[in-house]
């Protein structure tokens, strides 16, 4: 998913008022998706907020301080949450800043997150969950904790959460109960020290830590959950801790199949230590070699807890001695790897550190086990992809053939397919499909599809015929296929429940068949059954469809097609898409609106096959700003 936009609101009053009678407020509002992105959207959206009205002297800005932001960013981040969670609709926040009135005792920062569920009830309360269960938001009692005032408002069709925060005012300190683990349950001064950067360590405030380290936990879990790459994440890891909580980081990561072969894990043999990280890079190689020398052990017992391990000596910046102690990284009951970190001077870490640190740990080792599986599915995806398609496409005496590929998803099976095969003597075959439906179930259809289509060609049937055939075998086997796929797919998605009826049996395919005449030139045949008309150019510029619209494959029991046959004669160029093409969007507008791919196929009069199926490429994608939203298939046929 690509960036927020974030539209932005601004008023404010005039910079001379009489008392107690303050102007216009500050107000900044913008609209976020309901998904797991909308919380860190949303602290960085008030984050931006704060500082504009800090930096352009708004009336009352004055006042806001970093605890207030901590605050305000901390509490948007539970509501949105809340309603991402529990409501699951687009999610409206505001932010705004009013200069106090009279009879006022401060000025006061407001924020509200509206959703579009006003039946579904917030929650006040966490409900009770087992040991090693996930966060997702602290309740309602965190933001009673961190407000003024707080409530709840209901609209037609939107239901608005509100907090308002004394910006400036003292407020009375309650402790926020412990975000970590049972060992960080009583935060002290050195806690407060060590989460901030070593140039600016804090030495005081106790609730800080509280709210220092949820914000912390809260912005490395939407890190960590936004990489696909093991070594990324392990990168990311040691970014976050050092100089924050450590003087330096290493990650080990275990071989999956020594991990399969584990289970539980036994310590750091037949790992590999995958990222070092320092405070001072000059030591960042000299820490590495320590390490890869005397690697520490964990005991077989071992959990996700802190374990002592010795100190690498001479390896951390000149200091001999300090405190260093290991993670093992674990997720779905395997370990993945483990983490080490070490504080240069020290006798031992504070308590509140190692829980905030285990906490932590649990984080990095599911990202890791996320990316894991998005790498296997991937290469799943890949070696499906390759079998889907033809690994190269036919040689045709006299005509030339381009051909652009392009999935939506780059690192999936998409719904679209091509092939250009030789199907006898003198004689070859082409087509150009799109299934209905994407991923698993598609590539079912496809992998089904394509050889019926090389065998029924091979086997002498006519274009039409072919296309009768294979109607009736989508009607039957790929149905049956199809939904198979698809409730596998909904079972291991977590769904639980397969869906009903047929998903991804309907198909559009464009089928054609070129055969070489005795004296020269080419005879072709073609059919659409339900997919965009193909084009033919001749040599002038002049553009005309080469085919009539059909049905669809895989929708009518008893359909029959019908095929058309005309001759390529020397220049002509046949342009065949997928919908990816033809559809493809900016704001209301398609590609194809006002004969737009006739406009474009017309200005490649006198290109070769792959330049033509090129130029088609780029224009679809200068249309629109935004990344293709479907699949692109292009082939062009051009006779010499």
């Amino acid at each position: 998913m690509g960036s927020i936009p974030m539209q932005r609101e601004t008023t404010f009053r005039a910079p001379a008022q009489p008392e107690h009678q303050p102007g216009p407020p500050a107000v900044v509002c913008t609209s976020l998706p309901g998904n797991p992105l909308a919380p860190a959207a949303a602290r960085k959206f008030v984050r931006a907020a704060l500082a504009d009205w800090t930096e352009l002297a708004v009336p009352a800005a004055a006042g806001i301080t970093d605890r207030l932001a901590d605050d305000a960013v901390l509490l948007v981040s539970e509501l949105v949450t809340n309603a991402v969670v529990h409501a699951g609709t687009t999610v409206e926040l505001l932010c705004r800043l009013d200069e106090a009135g009279l009879g006022e005792s401060s000025d006061t920062l407001v924020i509200e997150v509206s959703d579009h569920h006003p039946a579904r009830s917030v929650r006040s309360e966490p409900a009770p969950q087992p040991p090693g269960t996930p966060e997702y938001g602290r309740g309602l009692q965190l933001v009673a904790t961190l407000s003024d005032s707080w409530g709840i408002t209901y609209r037609t069709g939107t239901k608005a959460v509100w907090a308002r925060l004394p910006v400036g005012g003292v407020q009375a300190v309650q402790e926020i109960e412990s975000y970590a683990s049972e060992q960080a349950m009583q935060r002290g001064h050195r806690a407060a020290e060590l989460l901030a950067p070593l140039p600016k360590r804090i030495t005081h405030d106790t609730e800080w830590v509280n709210r220092g380290a949820l914000t912390f936990l809260a912005e490395s879990s939407d890190l960590l959950a936004g990489q696909f790459d093991e070594e990324l994440v392990a990168a990311l890891a040691g970014q976050l801790l050092v100089p924050r909580l450590a003087d330096w980081c290493a990650v080990w990561l275990d071989d999956e199949a020594e991990t399969a072969g584990r289970g539980g894990g036994s310590g750091i043999a037949g790992t590999r230590l995958a990222r070092v990280w320092h405070s001072s890079e000059h030591h960042i190689e000299l820490l590495r070699h320590a390490l890869e020398k005397d690697p520490p052990r964990l005991p077989e017992s071992a959990g996700s807890g802190a374990v002592p391990v010795p100190w690498p000596g001479e390896a951390s910046a000149g200091e001999t001695s300090g405190t260093a102690l290991a993670y093992r990284l674990v997720a779905g009951g395997r370990s993945l790897g483990t983490l080490v970190i070490g504080r240069a001077g020290m006798v031992r870490f504070a308590d509140e550190v190692t829980g905030l640190i285990e906490d932590f740990s649990r984080r990095v080792a599911l990202a890791i086990s996320a990316a894991r599986r998005y790498q296997r599915q991937a290469t799943i995806s890949q070696v499906l992809q390759r079998g889907l398609l033809p690994s190269s496409v036919a040689d045709i005496p006299g005509v030339q053939s381009g051909v652009v590929y392009e999935p939506r998803d780059k690192g999936g099976p998409g719904g679209d397919f091509y092939d250009l095969f030789q199907a006898g003597k003198g004689r070859w075959c082409f087509a150009l499909g799109d299934v209905q439906g994407k991923g698993v179930e598609a590539a079912v259809v496809i992998g089904l599809a394509r050889p019926w289509l090389r065998l029924l060609a091979r086997e002498g049937y006519e274009v039409a015929e072919v296309l009768d055939r294979l109607n009736q075998l989508l009607l039957d086997d790929a149905t049956e296929a199809a939904d198979a796929a698809a409730a596998v797919v909904a079972v291991a998605g977590g769904q639980g429940v397969p869906p009903e009826g047929a998903t991804s049996r309907f198909l559009s395919l464009l089928y054609g068949e070129l055969v070489l005449l005795d004296g020269g030139g080419v005879r072709c045949t073609l059919a659409s059954a339900g997919h965009p008309l193909p084009l033919l150019l001749s040599p002038e510029g002049h553009v005309r469809p080469a085919a009539t619209p059909q049905l669809l494959l895989g929708v009518v029991d008893d359909a029959t097609y019908k095929s058309e046959t005309f001759e390529l004669h020397t220049g002509d160029t046949l342009l065949c898409v997928t919908d990816g093409v033809t559809e493809r969007r900016t704001g209301r507008q398609m590609f194809d609106d006002d004969d737009g791919l006739a406009t474009a196929f017309a200005s490649c009069a006198g290109l070769d096959a792959g330049l033509v199926a090129e130029r088609i490429k780029r224009l679809v994608h200068e249309f629109s700003e935004r990344p293709p939203d479907d699949d692109m298939a292009v082939l062009v046929l051009r006779a010499e």
